[in-house]
């Protein structure tokens, strides 16, 4: 017996019917997009998940036609027809069912519909929370079904690359032991153990690492991970990624599968054929060309180190900071000359906002009298020399008619501030191309990150320090073959074998070869400021498990959110989530977080602690 894709009230769907169908007699069954009245003749859109088909009750109809006159937008229909050629002159080329219609004989009303609180269609501007509040009704409109359908064919692409490459897909617990791994857990209380509590997985990394220990080798899962951290529009507190850790292999297995991966998608969702290989910049290089260790890599714009053009400079700022150990930092904007002073004024602020004393900046214009050399028109140029103005011109590679932009201070910080202004510049400028429009996939592997960050430097107060230092990427992660014997004496050289994946300036994987070496775990434990004792009580079931056999293993976990989010051109994986959450964690569809019951919490054992008072 055959079943029917479109389900046994439908025949075919709605978006399907095309001039081969004419003069069959079809069932179709959707919401009506829009009605018609044309006096003694109706005409309705059809829509269902496969597109839009119109419908034409006529008086030779009558009972259909009196259907027709009764129905509103959004009501749900089930037609019975014949598919007849669209008249001369009536073809509508914006629909894939265009050329064809269906006569109507019987129109049946399956569901009524209240007057929806925005209309189903795209190009409307709603705001989030009325859109989230009805969630329901926005999924109906096209892009945000599209959204859906793209991820499905992402997860379905994932499954078969994943099984071609021999992994086994393992499901991971989802209330385990809190164990802290850089962001605050989601706890649940335990009623059958009163005072105690499960955490949500920020990530399966543990249990992956035990699979390895368990001979799987090759591991994935679409894995759902929780984190309570602050929110913006590529994060929310429930998220799903691409969890992969394979045996006996190196960083360049994992490259080569996620590269087999992310060619695949690209070539199947958008008839991209993506360079292979990726290339990789250290992130000593990403950081030092780009300010950032998640570059785009769409446009040029690159930082220039001027320390060697200032190194014996007059120039008060630009010699502070480089007798403190910082640096300068400049950037060119191309055609930046056209800026007005209350245009630098503004990017100024701009950069005060961030931290900054103050930015400094000017404009590349012709040497005078017709003189070949270029000069720079800008409020510090009197106080520097004919040769450092030669220097940043060149150093910055700016050209007449550019603006350069220079920064001054700590190094990690003038850097990120640069990088950050770069973007920000090339933005306002409209120079950054369209990934979509102009099919532009900047991939690009970020290898070699530092082991440790310093602690005043850290998104995360609450990660565990010693002396001053918090783990760069996770405290799993293996240190660089060279700083495995001594990492804890030059933690701020130590390097480890981390390795991200970044795309147009959007980090969309983080990996890592693991420790698999139980010794060297606590060692890096220790030097966080975690006891052997505390090791043993946060992370005995993992540390048992690397005495027992444990191959070398590697792994990383692509957010499959981001990956769809940029394959559709959204600008939240807002977009690209059925029912995500808003900027501050609340469903408004269900109305979460909402209060416990005072019974409930007392069969958990719990009790709230008085909300702090406000002002």
């Amino acid at each position: 017996m055959s079943i029917s894709p479109y389900g046994a009230m439908r025949s075919h769907g709605a978006g399907t019917l095309r001039t081969d169908h004419v003069g069959e007699t079809v069932t179709v069954a959707g919401w009506v997009d829009t009605r018609r009245d044309h006096g003694g003749v109706a005409f309705l859109d059809l829509r269902d998940r496969s597109g839009i088909v119109q419908v034409v009750a006529d008086p030779e109809a009558s009972e259909a036609l009196e259907a027709a006159h009764r129905v509103r937008p959004e009501w749900v229909l089930k037609v019975t027809g014949t598919v007849r050629a669209r008249p001369d002159g009536m073809i509508n080329d914006k629909l894939d069912t265009g050329e064809v219609e269906v006569a109507a004989t019987s129109i049946e009303v399956l569901s009524e519909a209240q007057t929806p609180p925005f209309p189903v269609e795209d190009g409307i501007e709603v705001s989030e929370e009325l859109r989230l509040h009805h969630r329901y009704v926005d999924l109906r409109r096209p892009r945000m079904a599209s959204n859906l359908r793209v991820r499905s064919q992402v997860v379905s692409i994932i499954r078969r690359v994943m099984d071609r490459n021999g992994f086994v897909d393992v499901e991971t617990p989802q209330l385990t032991r809190p164990t802290p791994e850089g962001a605050r857990d989601f706890l649940v209380p335990s009623r059958l153990q009163p005072g105690e509590s499960y955490a949500l997985p920020q990530s399966p990394q543990i249990f992956k690492q035990l699979l390895m220990v368990a001979g799987i080798e090759r591991y994935y899962q679409i894995a759902r991970c929780f984190r309570d951290e602050n929110l913006r529009a590529d994060r929310q507190p429930e998220f799903t990624q691409l969890d992969v850790e394979l045996s006996f292999g190196d960083e360049e297995d994992v490259y080569g599968i996620m590269e087999e991966l992310f060619a695949e998608i690209w070539r199947e969702i958008l008839d991209v054929e993506l360079p292979l290989p990726f290339p990789r910049l250290t992130f000593e290089e990403s950081m030092r060309r780009f300010g950032t260790d998640k570059p785009d890599l769409r446009f040029g714009m690159e930082l220039a180190d001027l320390g060697a053009v200032f190194a014996d400079t007059e120039v008060g700022v630009f010699k502070g900071a480089l007798e403190g150990g910082g640096s300068v930092i400049a950037v060119a904007l191309p055609g930046g000359g056209e800026l007005t002073r209350r245009e630098f004024d503004e990017w100024t602020e701009w950069a005060k906002r961030r931290g900054a004393k103050g930015l400094a900046w000017g404009v590349v214009e012709p040497g005078p009298d017709g003189a070949d050399a270029p000069t720079l028109r800008s409020p510090l140029t009197k106080f520097m020399s004919d040769a450092e103005v030669a220097g940043v011109i060149t150093a910055a590679d700016a050209q007449v008619g550019d603006a350069i932009f220079f920064g001054a201070g700590p190094t990690r910080f003038v850097r990120g501030l640069m990088g950050a202004l770069r973007v920000a510049l090339a933005g306002d400028r409209g120079l950054i191309p369209d990934a979509l429009a102009e099919a532009r996939w900047e991939f690009v592997w970020i290898t070699e990150p530092p082991m440790f960050d310093p602690a005043e430097e850290s998104d995360d107060p609450t990660a565990a320090t010693s002396e001053g230092w918090v783990p760069n990427h996770h405290p799993f992660t293996s240190p660089a073959p060279e700083f495995i014997d001594d990492f804890e004496q030059r933690p701020g050289e130590a390097t480890t074998r981390a390795y991200d994946i970044v795309l147009n300036g959007t980090e969309l994987a983080s990996g890592s070869v693991r420790i698999h070496d139980a010794d060297l775990q606590r060692r890096v434990f220790r030097f966080l400021g975690i006891s052997d004792e505390v090791a043993q009580e946060r992370f005995g079931f993992l540390l048992r498990g690397l005495g027992y056999g444990t191959p070398p293993h590697c792994g990383i976990a692509p957010g499959l959110d981001r990956v769809v989010m940029l394959l559709v051109g959204a600008d939240s994986i807002r977009e690209v989530i059925a029912f995500p959450k808003t900027q501050t964690g609340a469903c408004p569809l269900a109305g979460a977080p909402a209060p416990y019951d005072e019974d409930a919490l007392t069969e958990l054992g719990l009790r709230l602690a008085p909300t702090p008072a406000k002002g």
